[in-house]
């Protein structure tokens, strides 16, 4: 489908569930509200969901939570997804605690990429900021993913000053590897309200002190709107997202479903578009409308440059970011 700025709307990232095995500040802090699994979607409404979505011109699906792997079945529902009929990609975003244990399941499901969450390699700078000691895990499932032969990025959101260094460890990731390492900016939802995260723009500029010969690299990398860079001698790319400094929503493709069942337009606006009764009490028509409205009504860009026009109040973790 088209929205009403010109975008082919063509990406759907769907939350799975709202809960998590860790607590990344900006992301799950303690105290966070869960809901129950009533409220939950069920798979098979999820793939309801998908067909119906397809039909409409959805080809892409990232499952994300929380962290979907805490939800059992995960890999089954990766399979459903993959064997509906206009589907062409499905991927994951994970913390990657959980894995290595999951990795056969998801590869013979047809999972075509994964994303791992890795904002540190440093062993207790990683247990404070997710308050779990799991680096090494995590470290050693980046590597287990790359070699299953799945396309494999690590994701890491830097949210202070005092992050800035993070990133001399983390490209190496890149360098024996084939996986992109990408670095997002933290966008003002939730916890970022309270941070201004570190600009990519400056990232970008330390990075060349160390590298000089970095390179901008025009080979499409995945779905996203990362700007990706080659590093010479190195594996993998190193990607920027940077909804902050290098606002990319003309470009933007996607709408997202929460695990409670909302459609979401935009990130930066708490405006949802309920599915969960329609899947429980109405018909397939009911749904496909709706639909077709929240693509409809996507917002043209989103405000962060404005914290006071921002309308989404919910933590990441609830909204599946």
């Amino acid at each position: 489908m088209i929205d009403a700025a010109g975008r082919v709307i063509d990406y759907m990232r769907i939350s799975i569930t709202d809960r998590c095995n860790l607590r990344c500040r900006y992301c799950m802090p303690d105290g966070i509200t869960q809901v129950s699994m009533a409220e939950i979607l069920t798979y098979e409404e999820i793939r309801k969901v998908c067909i119906l979505a397809a039909e409409l011109g959805i080809q892409k699906i990232k499952i994300t939570g929380g962290e979907p792997l805490v939800r059992k079945g995960c890999a089954d529902l990766i399979g459903m997804i993959k064997n509906i009929s206009g589907i062409t990609q499905v991927t994951m975003t994970t913390n990657g605690v959980l894995l290595q244990d999951n990795l056969e399941a998801l590869k013979k499901a047809g999972l075509d990429g994964i994303n791992i969450s890795l904002d540190t390699l440093d062993r207790e700078k990683y247990q404070e900021l997710t308050g779990t000691d799991a680096c090494e895990t995590v470290r050693q499932a980046v590597a287990a993913a790359a070699e299953s032969g799945i396309r494999t990025k690590v994701n890491t959101v830097l949210q202070s000053d005092g992050d800035k260094t993070e990133w001399k460890a983390l490209i190496t990731l890149a360098e024996s590897l084939p996986v992109d390492v990408r670095f997002i900016e933290l966008m003002p939802i939730g916890y970022g309200k309270e941070n201004t995260g570190v600009s990519n723009l400056e990232l970008l500029d330390e990075i060349r002190k160390v590298y000089p010969d970095i390179r901008k690299d025009s080979k499409i990398h995945g779905n996203g709107p990362a700007v990706y860079y080659q590093i010479p001698g190195f594996t993998g790319g190193i990607g920027f997202i940077s909804a902050m400094h290098g606002k990319f929503c003309k470009n933007c493709n996607r709408i997202r479903l929460t695990s409670t069942g909302d459609l979401k337009p935009c990130l930066c606006y708490g405006d949802t578009y309920p599915l969960k009764d329609l899947l429980r009490n109405g018909t397939e028509e009911e749904i496909r409308k709706q639909i077709k409205r929240a693509i409809e009504q996507k917002p043209a860009a989103h405000c962060f440059e404005e914290p006071g026009a921002i309308t989404e109040a919910h933590q990441m973790a609830q909204i599946g970011g």
